[in-house]
């Protein structure tokens, strides 16, 4: 008899623009997050600790990174038949085309899934903060007899206008799907009765939708036959065409949820880890994010003032004051540097003696933050050089303004990877 195999696939394709730069150089998945993960360990534990382990990762923009970070964590024997395969964007005899949108990437790969009709396959992003229990996920899809069902976040009316949102019946059952509504008008008959509000912990009378969260878990036969045509976007094209002729239902979600998709959320999420109780726990024994082992010291921290901040293995910090901030694996902040609301990726390695006569001889500073220097509101990706008495913050500079070492988007200073900024830099406004 045969038995229904669960595939979990990761969307991970898209050139992250809204995250430029730190997306220059690698794809979004492989985008840092609180100091010592990728964007990708997020989806992937959760399918983990959720008992699938036969993942995909769809990938296509600058993929080495992700390719070493999967090499490196996410190693299965061959008793547990586990894997986490990479599956970049590539020409065939068939196809020579990129991703075209997320249900083009996955109709391209499908042939590598080797899916049967009564095998499950759950669909997640690659770029989201939460944690989630995926077996409950596919047991409702299971137990409803669903052909599709969507994960959906409940949110408060006034706030779905940047969403697509559902019209749920009370039984779960979706009936219409409309993307991105902005009359007050359009959103009420989309407001969930009372049945489906059991299900959100806000006892209030606040009015709530259920937006979809881009995570789906489809019936093997229904995606091959959903795919079965041009259509190139699960969201805009593949579900509004199923309504009516398929069971499409809602899971509710009630917990964190963060789509980091711009650098002002990618910010502010790893931002929000330094909270006294963060909305994302990292600090969870029964279901842990996983990464790879690097086998790094832990952080030295000589003398300072730190408050907030979440420090990552590898780095010195040395009479320096931090309020709020995350300090990535490998990174050096020395004497007198002070920063403010800053999220540092850190660096790639570390610098002996020899490193420092060559940074002497060309005239540039030693990868880190120099001493006396001053950040606010910044993200500090990996391996940048900070000279001493630096004062950088965004306040005064132009919106999307750029050169080779900076960039300023949503109020959020970017210090580019492996940026020299030499001593005495000054820009913008300092506080």
């Amino acid at each position: 008899m045969y038995s229904p195999k669960v595939k979990c696939v990761i969307m991970g394709g898209g050139r992250g623009t809204r995250l430029h730069p730190l997306t220059h150089s690698r794809c979004k998945p492989a985008v840092a997050l609180g100091g010592s993960y990728r964007l990708v360990d997020v989806p992937i534990s959760n399918c983990l600790n959720s008992g699938f382990n036969q993942i995909y990762v769809l990938t296509q923009f600058n993929t080495a990174s992700l390719h070493r970070h999967i090499q490196q964590a996410y190693r299965f024997d061959r008793f547990s038949k586990g894997f986490v395969d990479i599956l970049a964007a590539e020409q065939t005899m068939e196809k020579e085309a990129w991703y075209q949108g997320t249900a083009d990437a996955v109709r391209q790969n499908i042939h590598h899934f080797h899916i049967g009709d009564e095998d499950i396959v759950v669909i997640l992003s690659g770029d989201q903060l939460f944690r989630m229990d995926l077996r409950a996920f596919v047991e409702q899809h299971t137990a409803s007899g669903a052909d599709l069902t969507i994960a959906a976040k409940a949110m408060p009316a006034p706030q779905v206008s940047a969403f697509g949102v559902m019209h749920v019946k009370d039984n779960g059952e979706v009936m219409e799907f409309v993307e991105k509504p902005t009359d007050a008008s359009d959103i009420q008959p989309l407001v969930i009765g009372r049945n489906l509000r059991a299900a959100i912990k806000d006892a209030s009378d606040t009015p709530y939708c259920l937006v979809s969260m881009g995570i789906y878990v489809f019936t093997g036969r229904v995606l091959k036959q959903a795919l079965a045509n041009s259509m190139t976007d699960f969201g805009k094209e593949i579900i509004p065409s199923l309504l009516g002729s398929h069971k499409i239902s809602a899971f509710i979600f009630d917990g964190y949820w963060e789509d980091i998709g711009t650098l002002r959320s990618f910010w502010e999420a790893n931002l929000a880890l330094t909270d006294p109780l963060p909305p994302f726990n990292f600090f969870d024994d029964e279901h842990p994010i996983y990464s790879h082992t690097r086998n790094l010291p832990p952080t030295k921290l000589n003398k300072g003032s730190l408050e907030r901040v979440a420090l990552s293995e590898g780095g010195v910090i040395s009479e320096a004051t931090l309020y709020r901030c995350v300090i990535g694996i490998r990174s050096v902040v020395r004497e007198g540097a002070c920063m403010r609301n800053v999220v540092m990726l850190g660096a790639d390695f570390h610098e002996e003696e020899k490193d420092f006569e060559e940074n002497v001889r060309l005239g540039r500073p030693h990868v880190g933050i120099g001493r006396g220097a001053i950040l606010q509101n910044a993200i500090i990706d990996k391996n940048a050089r900070i000279g001493d008495n630096v004062r950088l913050s965004p306040q005064g500079v132009e919106e999307k303004w750029e050169d080779s070492s900076f960039f300023k988007r949503d109020g959020v200073l970017v210090i580019k990877k492996g940026a020299i900024v030499p001593a005495g830099t000054v820009l913008g406004q300092v506080e």
